[in-house]
């Protein structure tokens, strides 16, 4: 079976960083409004409930999947599933960040969807001033 091709979630990619900030601070970014636009797409509000719809200016549309603080949003979006995870690090002064993606179409779509996470990670540590 090719990378990134499972029986249960077809496609799938996951990228993930360690981050120079406490997990609770990259946990109350990427559940903020200004964190949300970022990972999910702009317009996007989150309720932290199962069952809850969304949907971005973009008009991607979805629903909560499960909402567990302090370290896992997990949300379909379109015809796909996102999981965003943020874990404590060694010494607890950084935190490894996740964005992991399912149901994807294909090997394509998942090399564009694995710039997009990486994008994304840039982008979230940009606006935490890290690296």
């Amino acid at each position: 079976m090719p990378t990134g091709l499972t029986e249960d979630a077809g496609w799938q990619i996951g990228v993930s960083r360690t981050l120079p900030h406490p997990a609770a601070v990259v946990w109350d970014f990427i559940k903020s409004p200004e964190g949300i636009a970022l990972w999910l797409g702009p317009g996007a509000i989150l309720t932290p409930e199962r069952g809850t719809s969304y949907r971005t200016t973009d008009g991607v549309a979805g629903e909560v999947r499960g909402y567990r603080p302090p370290d896992r949003i997990r949300v379909t979006h379109g015809s796909t599933t996102v999981q965003v995870t943020v874990t404590p690090a060694a010494g607890r002064a950084r935190a490894i960040l996740r964005f992991h993606q399912e149901h994807l179409e294909s090997a394509e779509g998942r090399e564009q969807r694995r710039a997009h996470w990486r994008h994304v990670i840039d982008q979230v540590a940009l606006a935490l001033g890290g690296q």
